[in-house]
């Protein structure tokens, strides 16, 4: 009987527990399904659809056939050179081919992408629908294209001036009324901190900088010169404007060098123009990103002038060979290969520099100079 009633008890256990787990476990893999299996579809549609099509390989025939085909709706020959050195000198701008034999992005791609960004300063997106390209690959675009132009462009078009650039710059210089002038500064602050430390006198202070000799009003110097502002201070390199104008002369002459001087804004405004990205590059919140887009936008702007400077109006200098008779005054330029090998010699050109004497001399010089050469037009006016 106990037996009997042992294997009941033990029976019936087993059926309860059997049947309890049956319906404990078919609930559990429902609401499982349910729960985890819902997600996982999810997950699965989620991954599906982050997929998207570009079509890369249209984007880069309509890019072709616009601008590079034989018959193309803008010619490009710089841009074709700058593309050929990335390509072949820069591995991310190589077209390779994916796991499936399928060609990626092309190098007209990359390079066109990235300079639209620079041009336009639109957002990484906003150049999907035409170039085929996602947000994270248009700024890898950008950043390999900038660092690219930098390490191949950047010794020949952030140089210092050729004795040819030179020559141009005092040619036009003195074209305007200006003979010894060689720019123009724009900054900030005079604080003499900052002049000590900007690299433009390095050459000069050094020995290595050209000979410049130039005759103004009959008076000879030998050192060139920058037009600026008067937040300047009063040095034999800076030229200012004359705050008090009482003269004609005097008028003319403040005329005359705020409108030369306003060159260097323009320039930077083009460089604005032509790069829209210069005017927002805080967004970026990094240093070293700003410097080398700026650079970079520098060196593309000094690349296009370079191109275009066949185009541009070429001024007539054969007026400076006929002397100070005339308002002209002929600007020699040679380059001296001595060097100053001790700190006197450096601190004499320092002093040079400074000088405050030569500084109003000049101005005063520069006046009845310019005063002979455009003095009639101004009182025709």
């Amino acid at each position: 009987m106990a037996s009997s009633s042992q294997n009941t008890f033990e029976g019936s256990l087993d059926e309860a527990f059997d049947q309890y787990f049956d319906q404990h476990f078919d609930q559990t893999f429902e609401n499982f399904s349910i729960q985890y299996g819902g997600q996982e579809d999810e997950r699965k549609e989620r991954k599906k659809r982050a997929y998207i099509e570009r079509n890369r390989e249209v984007g880069h025939i309509r890019l072709w056939n616009n601008y590079f085909s034989e018959t193309p709706t803008m010619n490009k020959p710089l841009f074709m050179h700058i593309v050929d050195r990335l390509s072949n000198e820069v591995q991310f701008f190589r077209q390779k081919k994916d796991g499936l034999g399928r060609l990626g992005l092309s190098a007209f791609q990359k390079c066109t992408t990235a300079i639209r960004v620079l041009a336009y300063g639109t957002a990484a997106d906003a150049v999907d629908e035409y170039h085929r390209l996602e947000e994270t690959t248009t700024w890898a675009c950008v950043e390999k294209f900038v660092e690219g132009i930098i390490s191949l462009f950047g010794d020949e078009y952030l140089r210092r001036p050729t004795p040819a650039d030179l020559q141009r710059l005092l040619d036009i210089g003195e074209h305007r009324g200006f003979p010894g002038m060689i720019g123009s500064i724009v900054c900030t602050s005079n604080d003499i901190n900052v002049l000590d430390r900007l690299p433009v006198f390095d050459d000069i202070i050094n020995g290595q900088a050209p000979q410049v000799t130039y005759s103004v009003n009959g008076r000879e110097y030998h050192m060139a010169y920058y037009l600026t502002d008067g937040i300047y201070s009063s040095w034999a390199t800076f030229i200012q404007s004359i705050p008090v104008l009482q003269r004609p002369k005097v008028i003319l002459f403040a005329q005359r060098q705020e409108v030369v001087r306003k060159d260097v804004e323009r320039a930077f405004e083009v460089l604005q123009a032509r790069f829209a990205i210069v005017k927002n590059l805080a967004f970026f919140w990094d240093k070293v990103k700003i410097g080398k887009i700026m650079r970079a936008c520098i060196i593309l702007h000094n690349m296009i002038v370079e191109e275009e400077r066949d185009g541009y109006t070429q001024f007539d200098v054969s007026e400076f060979l006929q002397g100070e008779d005339t308002g002209s005054s002929h600007v020699v330029l040679d380059f001296s290969q001595d060097m100053l090998t001790n700190i006197a010699n450096m601190m004499g050109a320092r002093t040079r520099i400074r000088y405050r004497q030569m500084h109003q001399q000049l101005k005063v010089d520069l006046a009845e100079h310019i005063w002979r050469k455009f003095g009639r037009e101004a009182d025709n006016n």
